[in-house]
């Protein structure tokens, strides 16, 4: 059952933060607890504001001593406080101190929750400019476990102040969101952002968990994030999860392949099996902390026209599969990817990619935005402690094409001469020769027309999946049994 939340009715325009509050004040069975640590107390200070919030705020503090928030919530392994670890502790105590001190036989209908944040903003020397997590943890049935929605915020703005209303606006956005938009979640992750601007806030991952969001593919959430601009780049984990960029690329040795893997086939798993043995014999690579990041453009997955979601998480099923941690972006240029990865990490990095991804990496047009051109692009690229690593392609008379033979705009010859003779440009030799005529497309076309023998083109287990699942419009009907 829901208590009271069905039937009420959409407003025309954007509510502002008194109404939201208001809203959420007068409902008499919402109920919970404010925890806020790091920048002030700027989420309940809202509900405080717009008046009637005695029947919904149960407690509002603020741990900002450290020895008293370990008192509270105990000590985290990394000794670290502004962490999903540490906004989880915070959600789960809370919400257990009202489940014990709320008697359910008095308050049959009262709907629990704690809102969270723990929050660094921006420090004195403005060289940090601040991050946090935010998180509810929520009924909306008295009846039904809880739900949750944690996200992970970097702040844009160069003021202290600023956060920190900034983050109010974002935690009122986001609990009215949980009570009255939960079952319309693309939806409430774009009203996060009410009376709030990008340039403002960036929200880089978010997931969402319990009985209301049960039908969420929290991948698809994080298409969201970048297809909103709400985010340049989003990352999820092999169980399909959000994670945090920046804790799976900090001082990390990376490897990155970017493709349309529509849907990953032999040829991409020899790419990224060839370069990754290249790559952890380099110098300053360490195996220990080394990250593969399969890389899909936003670009890429535009490029038939409007975003199909559905053919989006068809490739992350098949990625995730096969064990890898996949980035979506929105960084068409290869320079954008690098100084990304740049932001985490300083160690040596290494892009695998196809022949016709390093001639449009000398193609000048992609750089028409910049000043300097081109050679700002490579100075931004390859400035980098930076290697690629170039997989051979098969022209249609045999021939192979490598870095040697390559051919690039005749005004880039030079430049693309010194890059490759200062060993930023290496090919990998040790590829195997019998599936270089094999391409995603031509996989995808015999797919839809029904054609045999496209499953000897994928890695093992991925056309199985394909059938099971009836990816890529694979009819259902084609599974043979005993396959």
């Amino acid at each position: 059952m829901e208590i009271t939340l069905k039937g009420d009715r959409e407003f025309d325009a954007i509510p502002s933060l008194r109404t939201k509050c208001l809203r959420i004040n007068l409902n008499e069975n919402i109920y919970g607890t404010f925890a806020e640590i790091g920048a002030g107390q700027e989420t309940v200070r809202q509900f405080f504001r717009a008046g009637g919030a005695s029947g919904t705020i149960a407690k509002a503090m603020s741990a900002y001593d450290k020895a008293f928030s370990d008192a509270i919530y105990g000590i985290e392994d990394d000794r670290r406080y502004v962490t999903e670890a540490r906004l989880r502790k915070m959600l789960d105590h809370e919400v257990n101190l009202v489940e014990q001190r709320i008697k359910r036989d008095v308050h049959p209908n009262k709907m629990f929750f704690a809102y969270a944040n723990t929050v660094a903003t921006i420090d004195f020397a403005k060289k940090y400019k601040g991050h946090g997590w935010v998180g509810i943890k929520y009924q909306v049935d008295p009846n039904e476990p809880y739900n949750e929605i944690v996200l992970h915020v970097r702040f844009k703005e160069n003021d202290a102040r600023l956060q920190q209303e900034t983050l109010g606006i974002l935690g009122t956005n986001l609990i009215y969101g949980a009570f009255y938009k939960y079952n319309q979640p693309k939806k409430l992750l774009r009203y996060l952002y009410d009376h709030l601007d990008k340039d403002q806030i960036e929200i880089d991952t978010i997931n969402f968990a319990g009985p209301v969001f049960h039908d969420i593919d929290n991948r698809l959430m994080s298409l969201q994030l970048v297809k909103n601009g709400m985010t340049d780049a989003v990352m999820f984990a092999p169980d399909g999860n959000n994670v945090l960029p920046a804790r799976v690329l900090y001082k990390k040795n990376i490897l990155a392949l970017r493709g349309s893997f529509r849907p990953v086939t032999k040829v991409n798993m020899d790419m990224y099996r060839k370069s990754y043995d290249m790559y952890i014999k380099e110098n300053k690579v360490d195996l220990e902390k080394t990250q593969v990041i399969f890389e899909i453009t936003l670009s890429n997955l535009r490029a038939e026209g409007e975003i199909d979601e559905q053919d989006f998480m068809d490739r992350a099923r098949l990625l995730c599969s096969l064990g890898q941690t996949v980035l979506i972006s929105n960084f068409q240029e290869y320079y954008k990817l690098v100084e990304y990865f740049s932001q985490y990490t300083k160690g040596r990095m290494g892009l695998a990619m196809g022949v016709n991804n390093l001639v449009d990496i000398f193609d000048q047009k992609y750089y028409r935005h910049l000043s300097g051109g081109i050679l700002e692009a490579f100075g931004k690229l390859f400035f980098k402690d930076l290697r690629v690593y170039l997989y051979p392609m098969q022209n249609d008379d045999g021939s192979i094409t490598t870095s040697e033979n390559l051919k690039v705009h005749p005004r880039m010859k030079e430049l693309y001469k010194f890059f490759k003779y200062n060993g930023k440009v290496v090919d990998i030799t040790e590829y195997d020769e019998s599936i270089l005529t094999v391409f995603s497309r031509t996989v995808l076309k015999m797919i839809a027309n029904g054609e045999d023998g496209w499953e000897a083109m994928l890695p093992e287990g991925v056309a199985k999946l394909i059938k099971e699942k009836s990816l890529f419009g694979c009819e259902s009907e084609q599974v043979h049994l005993g396959e």
